[in-house]
Parts: C-alpha cells; structure tokens; sequence
C-alpha cells in the first residue's frame, strides 16, 4: 500500500533585514561539525505528556483563529510554530521571554522537558510513524558571538546538530541538503537565498508518514457535490466510510478516522446548518476543544470525507505580537541576549508559515514550514443510533496526535482542491 507522508519544517532564520540577497547554489561550504565539541545531555521530561495537553491544544487553536482567513481555506500546524518558537525562546530574556511563555502556554523549561518527552516517547510503527531532527547552523563571522549555554540546551533538549559555517550561497545549499535528507526528499528546499548579515538558523524537520487503518477501496470513492461558502456547488470524489468515534458540540458534529496503530487519527468538525465555519471557530475555546477530543462517543459513524489538496501561506509576526508577545518584534526593546552577541540589538522580524496537505484513499499527506527571521536593529522591514456526518460543505479538520489529543494541523476546507 503506498504510504503517506507528512513533512513539517520549522526553520527559524536570524538575519539583519537587508535588500541585498544571494541565491541558494554553488560550493558545499566547509562547515565545522561542532558536535565534536558539545555532547547533548540527557535531560529529563515530563512523565505525563497528558498534563499539558490541554495547554498546547490552546496555544494552537489561539494560534489557527488568530491566522485564519475569513472565506479562505486555511491550515496551520500549531506544532511546528511551536517548535520553532520554543528553540527561539531559549535565547529570549526578561520581558520578551516573559510575553513568549504566555503565548506558548508554558514556561520554557517546562516546554524544552515536554518537547524532549514528547519525541523520545513517539511510537516506534513504520506504519504510522512521526520523525523529529534539529539542527543549528550559525555564521564565522567574528561580529557574531554564539552563547554556549544556548547552544548546550538546544543540544540537550532538541538533540540539535551544531554547525559554524561561512554564510554564503553555498550555506544556504547545506541546510537544504539537510532538510532534503532529513525529509526522505519530500522538502527539497527550504531556503531560495540567504541574507548576507544572516547570523543564524535554526532548522526543525518534521517527517509523519501514515496510512489510513481502513483505507478505501474504489467503490467506496464517488462523486457528488460540495456546497461553498457562497452557495456554489462542485463536484468531488467523496471517499464514503463509517468509522466508531464521534464528536458533537452544541454547534458541530464530526468524527475520528484513525491512522494506522492508533497513535494518530483525522478529525472532523462539521457546524450545523445556519453557522458558518467562521462563526463556529470564533466560538472555539482550547479547553473545549481539548474536552471534545478528548472524549469522543462511541458510536457508528457514517462518514464521506472530500478528496483534497489545500496549500496556505502567511506572515505571523503581526498575528503572534497581538497574541502578546510584541515585545520579541521590537528591535528595539527585544533581549534575545542569552542566544548571543551581535553588533545590533537582534530581535524577530519576520515569521513565515507554509503548509500543504492531500487526503487520499490511502491516508493524509501534509507538510508545513515555519521561518523565524531574526534582525540586527538597523534596518526595517456505541449502542445508540448511527450518526451520519457527511462533509459536503465547509468543515473545520485536525490531524491529532492520540496520545496526549492535540492537533498538530487544524485547517479549515471552504473549497476542496484550492
């Protein structure tokens, strides 16, 4: 059975905001492993990853509601901004570290031992299986100082490879030769150009590779309609199923279809006639989706999920300062001084987010990649009855880590195949 495989890349990117760029290509440039040097520890984690489910479900569903575009299909994975964020803030200090915990839900310690548990205890099934890799790539320009502490963490915690290298077009070549190996070659490039101030990346690949625990077969693929937002009506190959776990709210009903072993399932939220998807996510809070995915019915299910592909894009520097964290945007008043020294005061400047997903008779593909660009200051820039939920207008979706039931993706689908 052909697999699928989903790819989240979190690249975080501390450059100065400058006009002049070099393009990707050229040597392979001669990078200093500096892992010979700095050995990761071994920390400790949190024994119970369900202790702060709860918290990170919030962070991502705050997340999706703040970037989501009204009448657009939208998609973001809450884990790979995490991840991101969670290896920015470990350089942060003061009142900007202060402001990124409260929008991450979590102290930073706490959030390095969770993140730490969470991939160490990640299920061993080559049928549904979920791989993290991190490195660290900072420039040997003299003007920047890397803070060994930083580096040490982000070692210990993350298992980040560490390297000093030139930063010209040949670095931005190696880090996507990296990304490429550590993504089976599904992520051939993640940088197109590389800034000449640029003092460091910090780059997090994502691999989650599935297959549907009931795929479907060919008579279970149709065609019927799809009602958008406006009334407009497509037609689209509907993969027809039932599945045992429902979900239901005062405003949804919707469903878990399962990947294979368990660990992972897709879920579904269909509003009820009368509420659109932006009125019903507008409603969501983290600790009522946390409680609706948490504790779903058993009971019949009949299901008809849409065949989709949907790709997303957005700028989140401006969403995450108004989520509370303005501070880390300031390049004035930021203090990432404990990640290291520069010339200029370095704070965030720009945070890109992309994503991708298809869902197939086979299983779920998706992809994200999430860029931190940090700048120097100096420059701008059951046996009750069956229930049927068919998904034959716009829904609310998740992919779910089943373990600690928080979505890794949360997207919206307005109109299949855009």
């Amino acid at each position: 059975m052909k697999k699928t495989l989903c790819v989240i890349l979190s690249v975080l990117l501390l450059s100065s905001m400058v006009l002049s760029l070099t393009a990707c290509g050229g040597r392979t440039p001669d990078a200093q492993d500096l892992m010979e040097n700095i050995s990761a520890g071994t920390p400790s984690g949190v024994s119970d990853l369900t202790t702060d489910s709860a918290r990170l479900t919030d962070f991502g569903l705050r997340l999706f509601q703040a970037a989501k575009n009204d009448g657009e299909n939208t998609l973001v994975s809450p884990l790979s901004v995490l991840c991101a964020l969670a290896m920015t803030a470990n350089g942060a200090k003061g009142e900007t570290r202060t402001q990124m915990e409260a929008v991450l839900g979590m102290k930073v310690e706490e959030l390095n031992e969770y993140l730490y548990a969470y991939v160490h205890g990640l299920p061993a099934d080559e049928q549904a299986r979920l791989d993290l890799a991190n490195s660290i790539w900072f420039t040997d320009d003299e003007s920047f100082q890397v803070n060994g502490d930083f580096l040490q963490t982000n070692a210990d915690y993350y298992g980040a490879d560490l390297y000093r290298t030139p930063f010209d077009d040949a670095a931005c070549k190696a880090i996507n030769d990296w990304v490429k190996e550590k993504t089976d070659g599904m992520i051939p490039q993640i940088l197109d150009r590389i800034s000449p101030d640029a003092v460091m990346y910090l780059v997090n690949a994502l691999a989650f590779e599935a297959e549907w625990a009931a795929p479907y077969d060919k008579q279970q693929v149709q065609k019927s309609d799809f009602t958008q937002t406006d009334g407009a009506v497509q037609q689209v190959d509907f993969l027809y199923g039932d599945v045992s776990s429902y979900l239901e709210d005062e405003n949804a009903a919707g469903f878990l279809k399962f990947y294979r072993g368990g660990d992972y399932a897709f879920a579904a939220l269909l509003p009820d006639e009368g509420v659109s998807v932006d009125e019903y996510v507008a409603s969501l809070t983290g600790e009522r989706l946390h409680q609706l995915l948490t504790h779903p019915q058993s009971v019949t299910v009949h299901t008809a999920i849409p065949k989709f592909e949907s790709a997303y894009s957005a700028e989140l520097g401006e969403t995450l300062a108004d989520m509370g964290m303005p501070l880390a945007f300031d390049r004035i008043k930021a203090d990432f001084s404990a990640l290291g020294t520069a010339d200029q005061n370095i704070y965030i400047s720009r945070v890109l987010h992309k994503t991708f997903i298809s869902v197939t008779e086979q299983g779920t593909k998706a992809g994200a990649a999430t860029v931190v660009e940090m700048a120097k200051n100096g420059a701008f820039h059951g046996g009750e009855e069956a229930k049927t939920v068919y998904l034959d207008r716009p829904f609310v979706y998740m992919l779910i880590d089943c373990r600690t039931n928080t979505p890794f993706f949360i997207g919206t689908m307005l109109t299949p195949g855009k």
